[in-house]
């Protein structure tokens, strides 16, 4: 229905994946949003075609509904929603043209999100503009390497 409806206001869309899916239902869920994209209906029983074994083991396009308990508390998704939007607080909103503004708190990085620094090790510490060899390393050169 997300997609569909999307679909509706006439605008370009990229539709990208997700993940956490189970290999049996990925081909499922993106013949039919392919479907819904394109306005396409697709059949129930699937026409044999090179990804037909992907479909089994009934090989249809719709699974059958289970009523699955839902375990997801109103409290998890409380506390999820919540930090959800408090990241979303501290996302620096992008306009729809490049700008400079040479602000300080302009940011690529919003303050809120701790970013990993990668230091430096010794060996990347030297003249970028001179070549590292062999003796510099420690490290033997394999017969296989640099043969003609």
């Amino acid at each position: 229905d997300c997609v569909e409806f999307v679909r509706s206001f006439g605008i370009p869309m990229l539709v990208l994946g997700g993940g956490g899916y189970t290999l049996r239902n990925v081909p499922r869920c993106w013949t039919y949003e392919t479907s819904i994209l394109t306005g396409e209906n697709v059949k129930d029983e699937l026409p044999y075609n090179d990804y037909f074994e992907y479909f089994g083991p009934d090989y249809r396009l719709h699974l059958p509904v289970s009523n699955m308990e839902n375990l997801n508390s109103r409290e998890y998704l409380d506390r999820t929603k919540s930090q959800l939007l408090d990241i979303l607080k501290e996302v620096e909103p992008v306009p729809g043209v490049q700008i400079q503004t040479g602000q300080v708190d302009s940011q690529l990085n919003p303050r809120g999100l701790q970013m990993e620094v990668d230091n430096p090790t010794a060996d990347e510490t030297v003249d970028p503009d001179r070549r590292v060899s062999r003796e510099d390393t420690g490290r033997r050169e394999h017969a296989a390497e640099m043969v003609p």
